[in-house]
């Protein structure tokens, strides 16, 4: 029979290095905007789960899709930018 502490050594000797990065921290911040607009997409797509959608629901979900669409335009746009030579696009 094995024990779990054989297993509980293996993991927290990693420890240090679960966190994450000041980088990764960084990235997560940069695309914060595409991540609440994709939210508010599930959301509003969750609302009508068990309902037929309203021509309410209906605009809802289109709203939230070109605001997830153009978060996600502006991402791009700004990680080209960054990307560029002189830092134009």
């Amino acid at each position: 029979m094995s024990h779990i502490v054989t297993v509980l050594d293996a993991v927290t000797a990693f420890e240090d290095y679960m966190e994450p990065t000041s980088a990764e921290l960084d990235a997560i911040e940069r695309e914060m905007p595409v991540i609440l607009a994709d939210v508010d997409l599930l959301d509003a797509h969750i609302a009508i789960i068990d309902r037929t959608p309203t021509e309410l629901d209906s605009r809802r979900i289109r709203r939230a899709r070109r605001r997830a669409l153009a978060a996600r335009v502006a991402l791009l746009n700004r990680t080209a930018a960054a990307g560029a030579p002189g830092g134009a696009a």
